[in-house]
């Protein structure tokens, strides 16, 4: 991904994905995992810290959310 088209602003770690989009740190490593988010490296050769753009948090808790499907049902 090419980091000059990107504004830092709007970059995070995945500790503040997860507080953001209300999961745990290990939810958003599980997103890259499974293709729905891409990190961007700021170092070289992929050292530093891994950061996600706020507009591909967004997309993949939108599309994990709309696949979870999850009904609860009152207690009796």
């Amino acid at each position: 991904m090419e980091l000059t088209a990107i504004d830092p602003r709007d970059l995070m770690t995945a500790t503040q994905a997860a507080a953001l989009c209300g999961v745990r740190p290990v939810t958003v490593r599980q997103w890259v995992f499974k293709g729905l988010l891409t990190a961007v490296n700021l170092g070289e050769h992929d050292k530093g810290p891994k950061l996600y753009r706020l507009q591909d948090v967004a997309r993949a808790e939108k599309a994990t959310r709309a696949r979870a499907r999850r009904v609860l049902v009152p207690a009796a």
